[in-house]
């Protein structure tokens, strides 16, 4: 297995994607880990942080075709999936595809529309399929959904429950850029004509090897008993009231293996996990009552710290 393909491919998507994103290496790596392990991301941040243009240039990156939808109260379940209708001239209903046809989605602001037309993005997401008067639809692969919310509004807003926000692979937050790199921003030429100039860089024979090579990442019984501490631990902690479920422990051990070969090995280390967990459970546990902002990555964090990662050597 060469592994120096992960790595390789890693540094192209970074270098073309940082010609748009500043500053954001580790949000694009995230993407690109959920992109390959067939997860979907929900991104929570303030307006104008470059969430549109992280994802519009990341499909350029992969040679995907794009699609963003704007969730508003009034979007109905078949403005996502298409509609039969009536062809005057044949005579005969024909099928319109919606926008879900297609690689890369960005459902912005996913929590203002309601939750009918919420869940038929989910199960898109989840079954990797359209369901129209009957006619059930294969969707093209790859197919990756990232979903945005704005954190400062409620009003309005259908909030995501638990059950919906388990489909999602990874929740992550752009945050505000440094002031050099805001500053080599706004002093650049246009954001949209360096995405439109963009190229692809990795191409869909390597994505599928990519893929492939995946479940070839060994995973020790150390390594495997120790993810599993951190999953059950998430179930018994008495901050939280609802723990991480069986899907999210199958997603840690999934995206564990790609950090691993994103860093070049062929095996995972403890390390790799504790990396990755946070992004990739932090969302799926709930807490007792109401929080302030930032508690419940605190809590997680100072879970995290008090379970007892294997000390024993690694060997591959």
């Amino acid at each position: 297995m060469d592994i120096s393909l992960f790595t390789s491919c890693k540094e192209r998507v970074l270098a073309n994607c940082g010609k748009v994103i500043v500053g954001k290496d580790e949000a694009i790596t995230l993407v690109f880990t959920s992109f390959l392990c067939s997860g979907h991301v929900l991104l929570e941040d303030v307006p104008g942080t470059g969430k549109t243009m992280l994802l519009r240039a990341f499909s350029k990156t992969i040679g995907g075709k794009f699609k963003r939808i704007q969730f508003t109260p009034d979007l109905l379940p078949s403005d996502l999936t298409g509609i039969n209708f009536y062809n005057q001239k044949t005579g005969e209903f024909q099928f319109r595809e919606g926008p879900l046809f297609s690689n890369i989605i960005l459902a912005d602001e996913i929590n203002r529309a309601t939750p009918r037309t919420q869940s038929s993005l989910l199960e898109a997401m989840e079954e990797r399929q359209i369901s129209v008067d009957g006619t059930t639809t294969r969707l093209e692969e790859p197919f990756m959904v990232m979903a945005t919310q704005n954190p400062l509004e409620s009003y309005g807003t259908f909030p995501l429950p638990e059950a919906q926000i388990d489909r999602f692979f990874m929740k992550l937050k752009l945050g505000y850029m440094t002031r050099e790199e805001e500053l080599s921003v706004i002093c650049r030429p246009s954001t949209g004509k360096i995405v439109d100039e963009l190229e692809c860089v990795v191409s869909p024979e390597e994505i599928a090897k990519l893929k492939e090579m995946i479940p070839q990442i060994t995973v020790s019984d150390d390594v495997a008993g120790y993810m599993m501490d951190i999953v059950t631990q998430t179930r018994k902690e008495s901050h939280f009231a609802l723990g991480v479920s069986t899907r999210g422990a199958i997603a840690l051990y999934k995206a564990s293996q790609v950090t691993a070969a994103f860093a070049g090995r062929d095996y995972v280390i403890p390390e790799d996990v504790r990396y990755i967990a946070p992004f990739v459970l932090g969302h799926r546990v709930t807490v007792n009552g109401t929080v302030r902002p930032g508690e419940i990555e605190k809590y997680f964090q100072e879970m995290l710290a008090s379970i007892p990662s294997p000390l024993e050597a690694i060997r591959r």
